[in-house]
């Protein structure tokens, strides 16, 4: 039920981000863990539409962005390309698991917070239960930080505090 609420208050910072009126789109924007996926054979990712508590299925890949964005600026997709067969290459299957691919990329210091820096992106092959969801193949990885909401706040301690902030558009992100 926690992460229903995840994924409503998804859609209403989502919503938000999007409508905001232009004059204040290009001053203001979030700073957020956003959340995509990639399907079997799939090698583009699509930002997720739900929380993380959807089942995945054997050779997907699950991807974590920590992101700014805003009406002029949108979020940005891992770096790192959802290709399960690179992510997963060496890790056997079995009738009893499946396989995730998992990356999770911690930003940029464009819009990393006041006196934090960004961690090394991780890229990994997760092998977990055949009825695992989203959220459990990254408990497997990384420490989780929730709000009461659901919305995901911190992966591995970052950001230390802070939970979908808004913030100014950073200089290095702002249209000439």
């Amino acid at each position: 039920m926690k992460f229903k609420a995840f994924f409503i208050t998804l859609v209403i910072l989502i919503s938000s981000v999007f409508f905001i009126p232009q004059s204040s789109a290009a001053s203001k924007g979030w700073r957020y863990w956003g959340y995509f996926q990639a399907a079997p054979g799939v090698t583009k990712w699509t930002a997720a539409m739900t929380g993380p508590t959807v089942d995945i299925a054997d050779g997907a890949v699950e991807g974590w962005s920590f992101v700014f964005s805003s009406d002029d600026v949108p979020s940005l997709a891992p770096a790192v390309k959802p290709n399960f067969a690179t992510i997963c290459a060496g890790v056997k299957s079995d009738k009893d698991t499946k396989r995730i691919g998992l990356v999770i990329e911690y930003g940029s210091k464009a819009w990393a917070p006041k006196g934090e820096s960004p961690r090394k992106t991780i890229t990994t092959c997760v092998r977990t239960a055949k009825t695992s969801q989203g959220i459990d193949v990254l408990g497997q990885v990384t420490k989780i930080r929730a709000a009461s909401s659901g919305l995901i706040c911190g992966l591995s301690g970052y950001p230390a505090k802070e939970c979908g902030l808004e913030i100014a558009t950073p200089k290095s992100l702002s249209k000439k």
